[in-house]
């Protein structure tokens, strides 16, 4: 592929990484409650390529032209963030690192993080719009194998964009143990917020 279409397509790809959303706010607060980011952002990031796959396999064009199965994914992504918004909210104490976390909790906090990800409409209908388009069809790569490529230039600005969220949430941790007690807060009040809009979209189209 042209370094130069690679190159176009990662900075719009970054722009779309570096604006606040679900992912963002599930990376904060892994910062904060967690020993380490790793197996959140993980998570998400395995969401990213799974989409990517599915974009490259031709299965989410179906899907898009298949109203009933969109509007199902959007309702159940949408239901999955404003459970995690109001778990966070509940929780009254102070977060704090818990240096004693089990390995199947790690496995727990990539499952969140590919459920936000990998279930989110946005990021599918994102990639069903913005891959497609930087693909050359006289190319001597595949379509499909163009779009894979693409895709993991978006996961590596990911990983690293998610690693630093989480990591700054973390520092603040250590020297505000209230702030970050607002930013679990705004954490999952956004989350709430973006599943409430992608309800309120589906049902005034």
């Amino acid at each position: 592929m042209p370094v130069e279409t690679v190159a176009a397509f990662w900075a719009v790809s970054l722009l779309f990484v570096l604006t606040p959303g679900a992912d963002w706010a599930y990376a904060i607060a892994a910062g904060l409650r967690n020993r380490t980011v790793l197996p959140a952002v993980g998570g998400m990031l395995t969401g990213h390529l799974a989409m990517t796959v599915v974009v490259a396999a031709g299965v989410a064009a179906v899907v898009a032209r298949t109203t009933g199965v969109l509007t199902a994914l959007t309702f159940f992504g949408a239901a999955y963030l404003i459970w995690l918004g109001v778990t966070m909210l509940r929780s009254s104490t102070v977060p704090q690192l818990d240096t004693n976390l089990a390995p199947n909790s790690w496995m727990r906090q990539a499952a969140k993080g590919m459920g936000i990800s990998g279930l989110n409409p946005k990021v599918f209908l994102l990639f069903l719009a913005l891959l497609p388009q930087f693909t050359d069809t006289g190319s001597r790569w595949p379509v499909a194998l163009q779009i894979v490529a693409l895709g993991l230039v978006h996961t590596v600005s990911c990983a690293v964009v998610y690693t630093g969220v989480g990591m700054a949430a973390r520092h603040v941790l250590r020297a505000r143990p209230g702030a970050a007690q607002v930013m679990t807060w705004i954490s999952g009040g956004a989350m709430i917020l973006i599943g409430g809009v992608l309800v309120t979209q589906q049902l005034n189209p």
